[in-house]
């Protein structure tokens, strides 16, 4: 039976005369069929049918009618429509528009694991407060600086300390004298010298026998500033007892243990707590015997944990009017508490927030005419943010920890973070300073009751509320730390270093008045990248390409010394100096065994080349001979592919230190350090900003001392500061992307860090960054000389403070130059080529007839010669290429020609330039003006 069911079946689908099937090329889930009120929904035109005649399968042809035939009764069942295009699109649309919000969501989650990098720890930033209009700071670069309120605003004060001491590393105020203390760990005594000047000076403050060989590693102060403990470098505890005549005594160390950090000296109980290495806490008594105690731990009140060898904060009076509580810190990052009560010791642990790790502690002041029910301890992470714990005090018969504290972030200021391990100083009631971990200060502040234009604070105009609202300022530093505050100076004005007189000029009241702006857009101009030598965006160790002339178009040329010899790179790698030696010019020939590319850097008579495989080559005097030696061979030395572009400023003496560096481009992308003092040669690796490579060195600490700004592929500008080791992105519009090529500066006078750094745009326009101590940051575009032409290669150098050389895309020089407070341009064309000067050159003199730079007025004074070119050798042409011209003399700079040869151009009194002479050089085509004389050979 079962069988005939089965045959019966097969004979009727086979009677079906035809039938149709319709697949689409989407595919369609399983559960689709599992859900009854499901609709079909289309996403595709694609559909295909089978014929039975071809017995293949063919496109349908949209619309399609849908068909059900049975014993060849066919009916229409449903039909496939041509689908909304604009639908579709939508589609797209909002496809497109999820994948976006997933990449912000990304790039969000990207900067929020930046935001929690641990930060390196700063070891020389100290604040000390000296007075009320005197604060004391040590820099992360070593300097000394003092924050004076000179009547009319803060004004910076230097106190290095002398070369020979070193870097300091924190102030101490002992008997009304101001103690520092360098790195080595030797003190410092400040004393003011006799004399016409009576200049404060710096004394070695040697301990007396038999303490005299110790050396200090970091010290405080008692609570009433009359001695000072200091925790020597092997481990003893030793206390400075008076300073004049100075009186030392030995505490020696625990039993069995060392003096790592000093908790606090400024106890009621006249006790000093001390931290070991292995994280336990002692005091030392010297009215007990024995005079160490240790503080341990019982299992019953807290799990022991070892403490953080470092400064505490000793508070008394939180529970009743007898008792003391010391606060501090464990290796992980926890507040514990060691409570005297009741003659009772006790220790309380507090925690800390959440997912953060405290560093350091800085006690908030309190305003001792108010009735406060609590007090603060400001806290800084390891992640560079700020903490408040509020601790209820004075709870009568109710233990304080029975209520813990309550934790509220400040955060941290936009762009910057917190110093890590570097405690703040309580300047006024409710104004706060915290030093930055790129090397500025911050005042955390009741909002309008603060900042840079505030000066001291009087404490009954302070009155802390639960909703009083906290900012932050930013507080420049000096550029010692590589940043933009200028030093207070001895005229008559607002910057006196000692008094503070208003002048009732313009500028003046626009200064008074522009203030908070000024500093607002100063913050706004440094963006932080997050963590130097990431590479979130890319990946460093990738070579980037540049142009195959890119470097023999930057490097080809180096003074080597000013008006007497200059050196020269021919495209076939060769080396070639010309120098004058007894009033007469020759060239010299350089051997090498690799062929070069480009003259980096001339640093201390010797030369810094790079040959065509990419290795740094040094070419220095050893003895009587010239030798080559191999920088890049140099344990972690790289290839590399530029550097600085100017070797000093017009006016300015280089100075030789024991600290020279020298930074290079490597072919990755990143920016290198060379030490070179001394001859000893020692790479770093600074990395690069985390979203883009490194393409050229704009400039190296000729703008700002221990700043290299640079150029990313990106077109977007970067500095690098030496002393923190951190990247900063300078703010600029979208719109503007800068060309990958070196910059110029210019400085009007050196006794100001005013000025400028002059590049261009990719669209070949000229644009300056300026820097005024009135206005901050700001960017200027200065477009091009004329319709039609562009800026090429690198800015030229720069003459007077206000004179700037440019090459344009015509081959004529361009002078951008200042005039009555007015930028105006010149076209100073390019060099005529005709007898008289072949004559002249060939005899070794100038040209009698010398051109002029023209004005944009006249422009058209140079078109009348111009069919004198026509005469000349094809391979002649006298238009300016773009190598990147060289100053050769305090008043004259040098040009390449597109024929190879060197044109230069001379300043006739303040502002008139003309050319002057040609110089025929060996990678130069052009035989019919070739120099007379014979390259001599130097090995």
């Amino acid at each position: 039976m079962s069988m005939f069911h089965l045959t019966f079946a097969i004979w009727g689908l086979l009677s079906v005369s035809c039938f149709i099937v319709v697949v689409c090329a989407s595919w369609c889930p399983y559960q689709i069929f599992q859900q009854s009120n499901q609709r079909f929904q289309q996403k595709t035109d694609k559909f295909w049918v089978f014929s039975e005649q071809t017995e293949t399968w063919v496109e349908a042809k949209l619309p399609y009618d849908l068909l059900s035939c049975v014993n060849g009764d066919c009916r229409k069942v449903g039909s496939i429509l041509q689908t909304d295009k604009k639908s579709t699109q939508e589609v797209l649309e909002l496809k497109h528009k999820l994948d976006e919000q997933k990449r912000s969501v990304e790039n969000k989650d990207s900067k929020l694991e930046a935001e929690d990098v641990v930060l390196p720890q700063r070891k020389r930033i100290s604040l000390s407060k000296i007075s009320e209009t005197s604060v004391w700071i040590t820099g992360e670069s070593g300097s000394i600086y003092e924050r004076f309120w000179n009547g009319m605003e803060w004004v910076i004060v230097p106190h290095d300390l002398p070369v020979s001491a070193g870097s300091a590393i924190s102030i101490f105020v002992i008997n009304q004298t101001i103690l520092a203390l360098s790195e080595a760990g030797k003190l410092y005594q400040i004393r003011v010298q006799l004399g016409e000047s009576s200049q404060p000076i710096w004394v070695e403050f040697t301990p007396t026998d038999p303490e005299k060989n110790l050396l200090m590693k970091s010290g405080v102060a008692s609570r009433d500033e009359q001695r000072a403990y200091f925790c020597t470098k092997n481990g003893s505890l030793v206390e400075l007892a008076w300073v004049e005549p100075s009186r030392w005594i030995n505490h020696g160390q625990p039993a069995g243990a060392n003096v790592a950090a000093i908790a606090d000296a400024s106890s009621t109980r006249e006790v000093v707590y001390t931290i070991s290495s292995a994280g336990d806490l002692y005091e030392y008594d010297r009215k007990s015997k024995p005079s160490w105690k240790r503080h341990i731990w019982h299992e019953r009140t807290a799990q022991a944990a070892p403490l953080m060898p470092s400064k505490g904060c000793s508070l008394p009076g939180l529970s009743d009017d007898h008792s003391e509580s010391l606060f501090l810190l464990t290796k992980e990052g926890t507040l514990v508490e060691r409570k005297l009560h009741q003659r009772k010791w006790k220790w309380v642990v507090h925690g800390r927030p959440q997912d953060q790790n405290l560093t350091c502690i800085t006690p908030a002041l309190q305003d001792e005419s108010s009735e406060t029910s609590s007090i603060s301890l400001f806290f800084t992470t390891s992640f560079g943010s700020v903490f408040e714990y509020q601790i209820v005090k004075q709870l009568g018969l109710v233990p304080n920890n029975q209520f813990p504290g309550a934790w509220k972030s400040h955060q941290h200021p936009l762009h910057a973070k917190a110093a890590r391990g570097i405690a703040g100083l309580q300047l006024y009631i409710g104004r706060i300073l915290f030093p930055l971990n790129d090397g500025r200060i911050a005042e955390l502040h009741p909002l309008g009751q603060g900042g840079e234009s505030s000066g001291p604070s009087q404490p009954q105009n302070i009155r802390r509320k639960a909703s009083t609202k906290y900012v932050w300022s930013i507080l420049d530093v000096p550029e010692s730390e590589g940043w933009n505050a200028e030093y207070c100076t001895n005229e008559r004005g607002l910057r006196n270093c000692l008094t503070g007189i208003k002048d009732e000029s313009e500028e003046s009241v626009i200064s008074l008045v522009t203030g908070r702006r000024k500093q607002s857009q100063t913050q706004n101009h440094y963006l932080s990248v997050g963590t130097s030598g990431g590479g979130r965006l890319i990946q460093s160790s990738e070579e980037y390409n540049t142009p195959d002339d890119w470097i023999i178009s930057n490097f080809r040329l180096r003074l080597m010394d000013l008006g007497k010899s200059f050196f020269l790179i021919t495209d076939d790698g060769l080396i070639f100096e010309y120098i004058s030696i007894e009033s007469a010019w020759i060239w010299l020939k350089h051997e090498s065994s690799t062929a070069m590319k480009g003259i980096l850097s001339n640093y201390n008579g010797s030369l810094f080349m790079v040959d065509a495989y990419g290795s740094l080559l040094l070419r220095e005097r050893s003895g009587k001979e010239l030798a080559w030696r191999n920088c890049t061979a140099v344990r972690k030395g790289r290839n590399v592919i530029g550097g600085q572009p100017w070797d000093g400023l017009p006016g300015q003496e280089r100075k030789v230190t024991t600290e020279d560096t020298l930074f290079f481009v490597s072919k990755t992308g990143r920016l290198m350090k060379l030490m070179v003092s001394l001859k000893k040669l020692k790479w770093k690796d600074c990395r690069n900003p985390p979203d883009a490579k490194v393409a050229c060195i704009v400039d190296q600490e000729l703008f700002r001392k221990n700043i290299v700004f640079v150029i990313g592929i990106n077109g977007r500008l970067y500095q690098y500061n030496k002393v923190t080791d951190l990247w900063h992105e300078h703010y600029h519009s979208q719109h503007l992307v800068l060309s990958q090529f070196s910059g110029t500066v210019i400085r009007p006078s050196l006794k100001t860090l005013s000025g400028s750094l002059f590049m261009l745009s990719r669209e070949g326009g000229l644009v300056e960054y300026q820097w005024s101590s009135l206005y901050g940051w700001n960017w200027v575009e200065h477009g091009t000389p004329n319709r039609g032409v562009t800026l090429v290669g690198s800015t030229g150098p720069s003459f007077e403070g206000n004179q700037l050389f440019l090459i344009g895309s015509d081959g004529k020089v361009y002078l951008r130059y200042m005039d009555k407070m007015a930028w105006k341009w010149k076209d100073c064309g390019f060099p005529y080529v005709g007898n008289k000067l072949v004559e002249a050159h060939r005899h070794g003199g100038f040209q009698k007839e010398k051109v002029d730079c023209i004005d944009e007025d006249s422009a058209s004074y140079l078109k009348k010669d111009q069919g004198n070119f026509g005469d000349l050798s094809i391979k002649c042409d006298s238009k300016v290429a773009s190598t990147r011209p060289i100053p050769f003399s305090e008043g004259s700079v040098l040009f390449e020609l597109r024929d190879g040869r060197l044109a230069e151009i001379q300043l006739v009194g303040k502002r008139e330039w003309v050319w002057s002479r040609i110089i025929g050089t060996p990678a130069s085509l052009c035989l019919e003006n070739y120099w007379t004389t014979v390259a001599y050979n130097l090995s």
